[in-house]
């Protein structure tokens, strides 16, 4: 059987119609950009503000091996209430768990409006049957989860299987119900810019309503210039076809002042329209923490020690 066509940038044929152009990336220009944009400083007022908007724009995760009940009902209780001794301080977006947990969660979170998402496809690997898969999907979807974050198959997509990789959303897409798609790329093994830039576009041309940038499971995570290529694809995206897809970073923001960098680079590239928790999350659990320390001193105008947070 002949072999499909390919188009520039390693799609085939089939896709063309569903992707916006693909192009390359230059390298050392996004790099200073990114660069550029991490020096903005922002008043006292405005910082507030960004403080507040990272906290509910903020995924608290729990993925390890030890979960346990009561370990997820204690998360949902800090993302109800992260600092117990202000209440105007915002919840969260949402906890993110494994799907034997979504009821747990789901039942501590009612009534709060905390969404809860839970990893599915074979997380972290996403080396699984697209069977198991798709089981997974709606296991987690008929326990009450309200997001799913998959993850793609990495090496289908850098062997250049890439209607693989679309077709595959697109099934667990379709097992989501009424639940958002996060589309989790995994940048530490894409290896390009370039490559993120594909794979982003080819996960929002298959449905996806988030593209996510890792897994948190290796120690190359977000990065700023890494976030910056996958936020001016969904700019692209935007302007041909006037569809807004969401952004998440993950993995390695730890402070306040990395967490404001990211939300100057949305700001800069798709506008205030972005800065809203349906449309932006940051997936860093430790970064909890030092949001609600630096609150505190906005507000107080004195630091508290770490001891007085509980621990993710």
């Amino acid at each position: 059987m002949a072999q499909a066509p390919v188009l520039p940038g390693g799609f085939e044929l089939p896709l063309k119609q569903r992707l916006p152009r693909v192009g390359a990336i230059d390298q050392v220009g996004v790099e200073q950009r990114a660069a550029e944009l991490a020096k903005r400083s922002i008043k006292k007022q405005a910082k507030v503000w960004a403080l507040e908007l990272a906290l509910r724009c903020c995924d608290l995760t729990t993925l390890e091996g030890q979960d346990t009940p009561g370990k997820v009902a204690a998360l949902c209780s800090k993302a109800i209430r992260p600092d117990p001794t202000d209440a105007s301080v915002p919840s969260v977006a949402a906890i993110c768990v494994y799907p034997n947990f979504v009821g747990v969660a789901k039942e501590r979170l009612a009534g709060s409006g905390v969404k809860v998402a839970s990893v599915a496809t074979a997380f972290p690997s996403g080396q699984s049957a697209l069977e198991v898969k798709l089981r997974d999907v709606e296991t987690a979807v008929a326990l009450g989860a309200d997001e799913i974050d998959m993850v793609i198959d990495r090496g289908a997509f850098l062997s250049g299987r890439h209607a693989q990789v679309f077709d595959e959303i697109v099934k667990v897409k379709e097992a989501c119900g009424d639940a958002h798609l996060k589309v989790i790329l995994e940048v530490a093994e894409l290896g390009t810019y370039d490559n993120v830039r594909r794979a982003s576009l080819l996960a929002i041309a298959a449905g996806g309503d988030f593209i996510k940038t890792s897994t948190g499971k290796l120690p190359g995570a977000a990065t700023l210039p890494v976030h910056l290529v996958m936020i001016e694809a969904i700019r692209d995206v935007y302007e041909e076809t006037g569809k807004r897809i969401g952004m998440k970073p993950a993995g390695g923001i730890r402070t306040a002042k990395n967490a404001i960098q990211y939300l100057v680079q949305v700001h800069e590239t798709l506008g205030p329209d972005w800065l809203t928790p349906d449309l932006y999350r940051l997936g860093a659990s430790s970064l909890v923490n030092d949001l609600l320390m630096q609150m505190r001193k906005e507000k107080t105008g004195a630091y508290q020690s770490r001891d007085y947070f509980t621990n993710d």
